[in-house]
């Protein structure tokens, strides 16, 4: 007897695997956690396999999880295909999105990809750079909508939500010991006087051993425990790991991550990857998945479209 899988479950199951967690994908689906959990348990059972391992504090998957991965991640990607080339609208242009450097990971890409499988002709031109220097774009309508991580909203913006900023080094690393302490920053970077600031504060010395112009530069010295460095907590690279110094370094304040666009009324495509972004920062997620924000998935089209990133 022929036998189908449940689509809806399939696409939670991707989700959860990629995001690691039943709570951060039921945020990426706009899903209850336990709603994502009986479509779990429903593809479980319908398959008679266990595919999360659940003894851990964090989600894993079983070895048929992992095998059933690879097939999930094909089927959702070719039900989109489809659904959206027999549904599709086309929209042309280009977008310009402006997004400070250390926040454009883990969201951006997944964003970028579910918006262009919504509107496989609308360009998105991503802009990576520091926050003034965006503002600064956005201001002069060089920038379509842009995301901020700043102490304070301006006027026009909105605060998408606020996390902590947080001591990173290289994974396994001592830099973080030394005294003075190292540090590594671009020199436009917001974050650099506040951090400068707590260590005068709590009496700890410090030395920039790294300036530049350039993030790569910054982030080859951070790996290579060079130097220490700041992030928004669950933002950082995955050649950087958060510090765990028991609070021999200072605690740091929480930032802001806001969001200013111009005026897209009349722009469906301009509305949707507003809305996408917002709804990722908002959630504060740690996203990798193939699944479509909710108000993409609406009006997916094909899943081929042009993304450029320029310093």
């Amino acid at each position: 007897m022929l036998r189908n899988l449940d689509m809806t479950a399939l696409r939670s199951f991707v989700a959860v695997a990629q995001t690691g967690g039943v709570t951060k994908a039921a945020g990426f689906l706009n899903l209850t956690q336990s709603a994502v959990s009986m479509q779990i348990k429903r593809l479980e059972e319908n398959l008679n396999l266990n595919l999360l391992d659940r003894s851990a504090r964090s989600v894993t998957l079983t070895a048929a999880g992992e095998q059933l991965l690879g097939y999930a991640r094909r089927i959702v990607d070719l039900n989109d295909e489809v659904y959206s080339r027999l549904t599709s609208h086309e929209y042309e242009g280009e977008l310009t999105l402006g997004v400070p450097h250390d926040i454009v990971y883990p969201a951006i890409p997944h964003v970028l990809r579910s918006f262009n499988a919504a509107f496989p002709r609308v360009r998105v031109h991503l802009l990576s750079s520091y926050t003034t220097r965006l503002k600064e774009l956005f201001a002069r309508g060089k920038c379509d909508m842009i995301l901020t991580t700043e102490n304070s909203v301006a006027p026009g913006g909105e605060t998408l939500n606020e996390t902590s900023l947080v001591w990173v080094g290289a994974p396994g690393g001592t830099a973080w010991r030394s005294r003075p302490l190292k540090l590594a920053y671009e020199h436009n970077c917001i974050f650099r006087g506040q951090v400068q600031r707590a260590l005068d504060e709590a009496g700890i010395g410090w030395e920039m051993v790294v300036e530049s112009d350039s993030s790569r530069t910054v982030e080859a010295s951070v790996s290579a425990d060079l130097a220490v460095h700041t992030s928004l907590k669950g933002m950082s690279p995955p050649y950087f790991e958060e510090i765990q110094h028991g609070g021999a370094l200072p605690e740091l304040r929480s930032i802001g991550i806001n969001f200013y666009c111009a005026d897209v009324t009349n722009d469906e495509a301009a509305r949707a990857l507003a809305r996408a972004v917002k709804q990722a920062y908002r959630a504060h997620q740690v996203i990798s998945t193939t699944t479509l924000p909710v108000d993409l998935r609406e009006r997916s089209n094909s899943s081929a479209a042009a993304a450029s990133l320029s310093a």
